[in-house]
């Protein structure tokens, strides 16, 4: 769903028209090291020589110009800088949005698109017929996308856009649209219209499957949004929706420790990084503070166990005003829930969007993960047992502040020192080769590819913005990708894909109706052609059934270092795997161009959101995949595969406990959004300590600490933390059963990227996910989902056995 700058993810009240799981996919990325789930690819000798991508005969000239620009317009500042320079051409607007021409624009903008957006909502209160009925469907899914396209665009702009009037007059954009959000939530009648269309056999009997789908999201949405309700019941929905957005905003953005710094002789520091010590060092004290990368540092580094445990303690010691409004929100939700009429928050969460659908099918699925996970967790605490009794060979057990200490020795490569000067591996990642080496991925699996395009006037935020357009072989031009990839000050360091705008169908009465409303309105310029006065100016394509859609557009940004005159950006194994990463949330935008906007891309359900995503980091550890595309920037020389498969090791070296450590995290998430949470001696520190005590091999906090304070995501996820936990398990699944763990360069095989499209990726969230899961991966089991199929998910395990 769309969330407001500052406001953290929940059910706000204007969320059904905002399509509950419009995910840009901004979620929080700060856990991405302790998402290290690679496969054990074996090194292959076939690494093709750097102009020899697997490409179809009949495109290879096109595709050799192309796959050459891709790395130039990245890797060579000069050439882009020829490549993208402007002619006197008008200016087209931000994303080529022919109101976007200057900052004021948003504004017009919001005004024109809510007017479209009242004539909607008169059409759907007044209809009576049965082809009106019919319609209804397909209306309000065309309102939530012209709002969409005004709040999304203007999400966008007012984080990522350098200019502060733009961002201002964005943000001023979003404020109009998401007031008439909360209009839109007094009006019952929308609700009962959807109601009564849904329960007539003669109107559903003439919808599509995708039409039912979008029918039971957008109801669903309703009743959780408290619009069945009678009117006071409703006025403290709305209360309470604000009041946890402003709570959960101030234990977000307050969260404290008790004790912010730490004061430590010098002398006990002995084994942190020299210069880091010097750096924090005072007349012989080392002044830490408590929640800081150094403190982190000093727990991995520091010898001297009792310096260690100062810092654990106070690092896992929130403040009694953070844990007061953790608390608080709780309450606060479950009131919520309540009044709703569900049992708990998890319940109301989980019940809409969701493959879980309830607490219990979370519980089943958590409990048979630890069961699976356990037996190598036990394996990796005996290990740092056995390394610590070389320090103390009388000791029994492992202290707290001990684990990332020994974890830390123990996956330092053996006999060499810790590399203090960067990734190895870099030279052999430019980003240019990266982008070539996705692009050539991407065309073997779905005969798609990335084509660079020259932007237009005013058409990006920044002149380091390169535009490509995603072409198909059979279906022409799929979608646009802006990447804004390069560091700049005023830019968010966190790697996020933000659909700008999704795919959808645009009708002819819809667009003719548009191409009426232009010509009315004085302060609009006018469109080239009706199409575009449909699209707001934007790239629309035709279809081979000669039907007409909106192109998805979509934003990646990043932080990567910038390219210098004699040397391209160089990214880091983990840089590159981040970059993939968001690719796959991209490329399930691209293939899933659904009809209907609510269930288009990665609009489906969220705890599939990040498979995608995730089965991408395989592809960018696998040997043959790789081997397309990684040669050093310097002298072409292949990439030796194991650099990569000691990476590879290294990262999984503990991989046990990190998940063991997250399942905690879920079970946590789900206990506080429980029916725990309204009773009066609700207690979030005994419930987090309970389930370590009872979950948790590694040893478990000490009394005294409470860290779950700390925990923002409990905040934005919401009950729906364990999706982290059940997508990297499907992945691990889907890279093993459909690309058979990357043998035989299954990696690469078209038929096995046609299986993953047809089977999942191209339905976004038309069809129920767990059909999809179980064609994807031939499981007949799962087809109906519920309690067993997330045990069974469950029992896989996200660790490869026998490692």
């Amino acid at each position: 769903m769309i969330k407001a700058v500052g406001r953290p993810t929940q059910w706000p009240q204007w969320q059904r028209w905002i399509c509950s799981t419009c995910r840009r996919l901004r979620v929080p990325h700060d856990h991405r090291q302790q998402r290290r789930s690679f496969a054990a690819s074996r090194p292959s000798s076939k690494f093709l020589p750097l102009d020899e991508p697997i490409i179809p005969a009949s495109h290879a000239p096109t595709f050799r110009r192309e796959d050459a620009a891709l790395r130039s317009i990245f890797d060579q500042p000069d050439f882009w800088k020829d490549f993208s320079k402007l002619s006197g051409s008008m200016n087209v607007g931000l994303f080529r949005n022919a109101y976007l021409k200057k900052p004021q624009g948003f504004l017009t903008f919001a005004e024109v698109s809510l007017k479209k957006a009242r004539v909607i909502v008169d059409r759907v209160l007044a209809a009576s017929s049965l082809d009106e009925y019919r319609a209804i469907v397909r209306d309000l899914d065309r309102l939530s996308d012209i709002l969409c396209r005004v709040l999304d665009m203007a999400d966008f702009v007012r984080m990522t856009h350098p200019n502060h009037e733009t961002q201002r007059m964005a943000s001023a954009a979003w404020e109009m649209v998401y007031q008439y959000m909360n209009e839109l939530n007094t009006m019952t009648g929308l609700h009962d219209q959807l109601a009564t269309a849904m329960a007539d056999p003669d109107v559903t009997s003439g919808w599509s499957e995708e039409e039912k789908a979008v029918a039971e999201v957008l109801h669903l949405d309703f009743m959780k949004s408290a619009v069945n309700l009678p009117k006071k019941y409703r006025d403290r929905f709305v209360e309470l929706s604000s009041e946890i957005s402003a709570v959960g905003s101030a234990f977000v953005q307050e969260a404290q420790p008790e004790q912010p710094t730490l004061v430590i002789p010098s002398s006990e520091m002995h084994g942190m990084d020299p210069l880091h010590a010097r750096a924090l060092t005072r007349y012989g004290k080392v002044h830490l503070y408590t929640m800081s990368g150094e403190a982190v540092l000093a727990l991995r580094t520091v010898h001297e166990p009792d310096t260690r445990k100062v810092i654990y303690y106070a690092s896992r010691t929130a403040s009694r005003r953070s844990v007061q409004l953790l608390e608080h929100l709780m309450r606060l939700r479950s009131e919520l829930a309540t009044l709703s009429g569900f049992e708990s928050y998890g319940h109301l969460a989980l019940r809409d969007r969701m493959m879980a659908r309830s607490p219990e099918a979370v519980d089943k699925f958590l409990r048979a993960l630890t069961e699976s996970n356990q037996p190598r967790a036990r394996q990796e605490m005996a290990e740092l047992l056995l390394e610590k009794q070389k320090d103390f060979p009388h000791s029994t057990r492992l202290d707290p502040w001990d684990k990332d200490y020994y974890q830390d020795l123990l996956r330092r490569p053996l006999g060499q020192a810790r590399d203090r000067h960067g990734d190895n591996l870099s030279p052999y990642f430019s980003l240019g080769v990266v982008m070539q080496g996705l692009s050539r991925l991407f065309s073997a699996l779905y005969g798609i590819r990335l084509v660079p395009q020259k932007p237009l006037r005013g058409e990006t935020w920044d002149r380091d913005v390169r535009r490509l357009d995603v072409w198909s072989d059979t279906d022409g031009h799929v979608a646009v990708l802006y990447c804004d990839l390069f560091y700049r000050p005023d830019k968010s360091p966190n790697p996020a894909h933000y659909t700008v705008r999704c795919s959808r169908e645009i009708f002819q009465d819809e667009i003719a109706e548009a191409w009426e409303q232009s010509k009315q309105d004085p302060d609009v310029e006018p469109f080239a052609t009706p199409e575009h006065a449909a699209t707001d100016g934007m790239n629309f394509s035709r279809c081979p059934n000669g039907s007409i859609k909106q192109l998805p557009t979509i934003a990646l940004v990043c932080d990567f270092p910038r390219p210098s005159a004699d040397q391209p950006a160089l990214l880091s194994f983990f840089q590159m795997e981040t970059l993939f990463h968001e690719m796959g949330h991209a490329i399930h935008s691209v293939l899933a161009r659904t009809s209907f906007q609510t269930v288009s891309g990665t609009r489906c359900a969220t705890d599939l959101a990040e498979l995608p995503s995730t089965l991408m980091e395989y592809f960018a550890a696998d040997a043959t995949v790789l081997g397309q595309f990684a040669r050093h920037h310097e002298t072409n020389e292949p990439l030796p595969y194991r650099m990569v498969a000691q990476k590879v090791r290294q990262s999984r070296r503990f991989e046990a406990l990190d998940t063991e450590n997250q399942i905690i995290l879920a079970m946590l998430d789900q206990a506080l959004h429980s029916p725990l949470a309204a009773q009066p001696d609700f207690d979030s520190t005994q419930i987090f300590h309970e389930l370590q005590h009872t979950f948790g091999t590694a040893p478990p906090d000490p009394s005294g600490t409470r860290w779950q304070g700390f925990f923002g995501h409990l905040s934005g996820y919401g009950s729906t933390y364990y999706s982290y936990l059940f997508d990297r398990v499907l992945a691990q699944r889907v890279w093993d059963v459909v690309f058979k763990s990357g043998e035989g360069d299954a990696a690469l095989l078209r038929e096995n990227g046609e299986h993953l499209k047809e089977s999942l990726l191209k339905w976004g969230g038309a069809r129920d996910p767990w059909r999809c899961l179980a064609e994807v991966l031939r499981e007949e089991k799962l087809a109906d989902g519920g309690e067993k199929a997330m045990e069974l998910v469950g029992s896989w395990g996200s660790v490869k056995k026998g490692e």
